[in-house]
This record gives C-alpha cells, sequence and structure tokens, in this order.
C-alpha cells in the first residue's frame, strides 16, 4: 500500500499504530515499542523459547518421565496427538484406575497435575529428591544444549539501560549463557531470592520464578513442576502473584515463548488478570502469539493479554526474526549503523511513493529519538539529498513531542 501524499506523519492514533520493523516480521504496537525505549518493559520467557535449542516442553517433560517410570501408562499417552486436550478418546482397559486418572489428565492438558498425581503415587511425596523430579532434572541437562537465536535477542531486548532483567518460567541457565557469549554477566536467582521489582539497577538477572537448574548436576533443584507446588508458591505463600503483580505496576509484561494451555500460562494469567480491574496502574501486558484465529486472538484479549500475532510457520522463525530485528535496532543498545541503514534505504523515494510500513517505522524511528539525535537523523537524511518531505515530517514529529510535553 502507497503512503499519503502528504509530508506529514499519517495521523494514527499512537495507540493504535502497529510497526513492522522489516519484511515479513511481526506488527508490535508503537505503544510497545516506545515503552522499551524507555526501559520499562519487562519480558517473561516459557518453555517455547528453548525449543529450537531442542530441550522440551512441559508436555514432552512429562512424556520422558512416563518413559522411565511407568511405561504402561507411557504406551497410552505417547499415541495422544499434540493439542488433542478433551477431544480424544485413548484405550485405558489396560490401566489401573489411579493410572487412567493420571492419562485422563494428561489428555486434558493438565501437565502440572498429572506429575502432582504421578508424584503422590510413585515417590509418595514431593520434594527435590523425589525419582520425578530427578528424571525431570536429567532431561534437562542435555549435553552439548547451546543457546538458541531467540536466547540472544531476548537478552538484547533485557537490557533497561544499565540492567539486563528477564523474568522465566524455564528451569534451564540458557539466557544466561547466552548473555554470557555476548561479553555480560548476569546473576541468576530462583524462588526465594528473586529481588522486589524496581526501576533501580539493583532489580536486575535472570529471574526464574519457577526455580533453576543447580549448577552443580549433584545437587538438587528446587523447582515448581507440580500442581502442589503451584499451590503452595502461588495460593499458599503467594511468592510468584506478589512479585507479578509488582511487576505489572511498573512494566509493560511482555510474554514470548507460551501457548494459551501451558500451566505455567494459566497461573501467570490469574495472578495477573485478578488486579486488572482493580489498580488502575496496572500496565498493559501483552503476548507473542503464533496465531492469526481471530477467536484465539480475541481470547487472549478477553484474558486481559493484548496478543502480537505471527505465523508460526517453520519453526517460529517470524518470532525469532521480529526478536533480532528489534535486538539490533533497539533504542537502547541497539546497532546505530543499522538504524542509519534503515533510515538510508527508506528516504531514497519520496515520502509520497514510500510504503506505510517504511513511513511508520522511519516515524517512530524519529519519534523514540532524543532531540540531538533527531539533529543527527536531520543531518543523515540530508546527506542522502532526500525529499524535503521526509525533513518536514522529523519537524512535525517534533513539534507534536514538544506539544505532548506541555
Amino acid at each position: 500500500m502507497k503512503g499519503s501524499a502528504q509530508g506529514s506523519p499519517r495521523h494514527i492514533d499512537i495507540y493504535s499504530r502497529e510497526i513492522s520493523l522489516g519484511e515479513g516480521l511481526a506488527a508490535i504496537p508503537e505503544r510497545l515499542l516506545l515503552a522499551h525505549a524507555q526501559g520499562k518493559v519487562l519480558f517473561i520467557a516459557g518453555a517455547g523459547i528453548s525449543k529450537p535449542a531442542q530441550l522440551p516442553d512441559f508436555r514432552e517433560l512429562v512424556l520422558d518421565v512416563y518413559a522411565k517410570l511407568d511405561t504402561s501408562v507411557h504406551g497410552v499417552i505417547s499415541k495422544i496427538p499434540q493439542g488433542a486436550c478433551n477431544r480424544w478418546g485413548a484405550d485405558l482397559s489396560d490401566l489401573n484406575a489411579a493410572q487412567a486418572a493420571e492419562a485422563r489428565r494428561f489428555i486434558s492438558g493438565d501437565y502440572d497435575v498429572v506429575l502432582g498425581m504421578l508424584e503422590r503415587r510413585i515417590d509418595e511425596q514431593s520434594d527435590s529428591k523425589s525419582r520425578v523430579r530427578r528424571i525431570l532434572a536429567d532431561q534437562l541437562r542435555k549435553p552439548g544444549i547451546k543457546p538458541a537465536p531467540i536466547h540472544h535477542a531476548l537478552m538484547s531486548l533485557a537490557d533497561r539501560g544499565g540492567a539486563q532483567t528477564i523474568v522465566t518460567t524455564n528451569f534451564d541457565l540458557l539466557l544466561e549463557h547466552a548473555a554470557k557469549r555476548s561479553g555480560s554477566t548476569v546473576q541468576t536467582y530462583a524462588v526465594g531470592e528473586i529481588p522486589r521489582p524496581g526501576m533501580r539497577e539493583d532489580f536486575a538477572g535472570v529471574l526464574h520464578i519457577h526455580g533453576a537448574l543447580s549448577r552443580n548436576p549433584a545437587r538438587a533443584s528446587d523447582l515448581i513442576v507440580s500442581d502442589q507446588d503451584f499451590g503452595e508458591f502461588y495460593l499458599r505463600r503467594r511468592v510468584v502473584p506478589d512479585f507479578i503483580y509488582d511487576a505489572a505496576r511498573l512494566f509493560n509484561l511482555v510474554l514470548v515463548g507460551y501457548s494459551a494451555n501451558d500451566a505455567p500460562m494459566r497461573y501467570l494469567l490469574n495472578a495477573v488478570a485478578a488486579d486488572g480491574t482493580r489498580f488502575e496502574d496496572l500496565k498493559e501486558r501483552f503476548i507473542f502469539t503464533g496465531s492469526t484465529d481471530q477467536i484465539e486472538l480475541e481470547d487472549w484479549k478477553g484474558r486481559g493479554i493484548t496478543p502480537i500475532s505471527y505465523d508460526a510457520a517453520n519453526e517460529h522463525a517470524v518470532l525469532r526474526d521480529t526478536l533480532k530485528k528489534w535486538a539490533a535496532l533497539s533504542a537502547i543498545n541497539g546497532k546505530s549503523s543499522l538504524v542509519d541503514i534503515e533510515v538510508k534505504r527508506i528516504v531514497q523515494k519520496k515520502r509520497s511513493l514510500a510504503t506505510d510500513t517504511d513511513q511508520d517505522l522511519f516515524d517512530h524511528i524519529v519519534r523514540r529519538s532524543a532531540p540531538k539525535e533527531r539533529v543527527r537523523l536531520s543531518g543523515l537524511v540530508s546527506k542522502q539529498k532526500a525529499d524535503i518531505s521526509w525533513l518536514d515530517a522529523i519537524v512535525e514529529i517534533s513539534m507534536e513531542y514538544n506539544r505532548e510535553r506541555s
């Protein structure tokens, strides 16, 4: 679609404007991009980000545990297709009542409940030394596992300007490894030692709200995996909800690597949505979702989350590439040379001939910039001998900025 015939920025409410950072990438609400440029975004990463690193998700972990502890149940549940939920019938005739109950819960997708039932049946108690938890930890310690590109992108985006902070429900330490490979060192915090949310620089690190694997394989790891664990830390002790409540009042939370039926997602959503009608200072929450189904997107909205939709084809390549491009163009720690390349490319055409996507990206780069950076961008545009309409747009955005401040 061609841009407007005028040189001025397209008059679209900033609340509804979406910015695509590149061809074929997900469109991100500009209000979120601007919040990130101000260090007011906190990412929460789920199991989906570690799938490209060949680590199992929660469902696969449950299957792995049953493969080692109860082959009879495994023989049944391993035949159930992904996403079957309650729409799948299984032959449970060879299982006893307890095993059949676990299989039915698996079909429903209640994986935290399944692990809790299995642990109570096999180990008779829930602690870090149970066979269920030892097997689960072993499956996450596969040799040769390396961070995927999405880990690197998220750690770059986690930089709030002086502090790298990211929340995860994952047990693995791949985010920490990604930071180390990029030349930075971040602290690991698990349940019970996570710092209280704040805008200060000491609110930093990889915050494992469901626990983290011990770096020493010989040591047991305290992990939130079963329904009993979730009840303890979300309902009885309220450790995680209190953290989420505080974080949601300070930051725009952005969830990455979750599906609607993930057990952690259910608890996280309940923790945040409960305060949605009671606290006016609760920030908008977002989720990157690999679905274009309008009903699913409305379902997210109905649960208090703004969906950022993308095509999940090719193992969520669009999500990976979108986060990489966002990190590369970040106003906080992105590469200014890449920003300049984008600006030079866009202004090669008259503004009236540029696409709406390019106009919006140009305007966003200007809008997020401090006055000194806008002067530099104006000089860059002038050196390209670009049409005067691009300089007019910079002037109008600067006036828009001044009006907001007055």
